[in-house]
């Protein structure tokens, strides 16, 4: 392990997983690995049980680096579990940090209304209870359930950020907005500046852009299903009116 990343989501943390990753610091740990993986959600569970007796060579085994949730919410121990990783503090203003959280990571995980959730309900699998476990574990460890108070998030997250540069030396630390581009990482990394622009990704209307790509999968997918059962159930009712005219 490389690279730790202690920002909270939506602190520029898809940008700067890619971004590291062309850096040649990948593969890098992030909330994706989990949503491709979900079998790593029991991992972080039992961590955050007990941290302290958390394997976390095992957990991280195979990736050079780790962004946002859920590593990010076990920043203390990951830090000093590998000693020789370089710290990046991902940042933004806190009001602006509140409004992106609000308006993406919040609703998702309040889901849909009520009667898109009855259209769209699905028996859940082992995986998909761990990773929902484990999702809102995460927020609540560090919001409890009081993210609607706006001050109190934002003060957990000014709160974070003076823990994260109390508790590491500034000469491992990196305190970065991703506005500022390659030349600040790339310098603290001691890599050369690629010739070619930042990457973008998962801003506030893509984050809501796949939410919604996602949720109108589902309905379409069972409003196909409704036809089909509807188109079978006329199909079957017309059959047995034609046999009972028959006999």
């Amino acid at each position: 392990m490389q690279i730790i990343c202690a920002g909270f989501l939506r602190t520029g943390t898809t940008t700067l997983t890619l971004a590291l990753e062309r850096l040649g610091f990948g593969p890098c740990y992030h909330m994706r690995t989990v949503q491709a993986e979900p079998w790593r959600a029991e991992d972080w569970i039992a961590a955050a049980a007990e941290p302290a007796a958390a394997d976390w060579e095992r957990i991280l085994s195979g990736f050079e680096s780790t962004v946002g949730d859920p590593g990010a919410l076990f920043w203390r121990h990951l830090i000093d579990a590998f000693p020789d990783a370089k710290v990046i503090l991902s940042v933004r203003d806190p009001q602006q940090w509140y409004e992106s959280a609000s308006r993406t990571i919040f609703p998702a995980l309040e889901g849909p209304p009520l009667l898109l959730r009855l259209l769209t309900w699905r028996r859940p699998s082992r995986e998909d209870r761990l990773l929902d476990r484990l999702q809102r574990l995460t927020w609540e460890l560090d919001f409890g359930n009081d993210f609607a108070d706006r001050d109190r998030a934002v003060e957990v997250f000014t709160r974070r950020i003076a823990d994260v540069r109390a508790h590491v030396p500034a000469d491992r630390l990196l305190v970065y907005d991703v506005r500022e581009g390659w030349e600040p990482l790339c310098a603290f990394l001691g890599v050369p500046v690629p010739d070619e622009p930042m990457p973008r990704e998962n801003d506030r209307a893509a984050f809501q852009a796949r939410q919604r790509s996602a949720l109108m999968r589902v309905v379409g997918d069972r409003a196909r299903k409704a036809a089909a059962i509807g188109v079978g159930a006329a199909l079957t009712a017309w059959v047995v009116r034609r046999l009972r005219s028959a006999s």
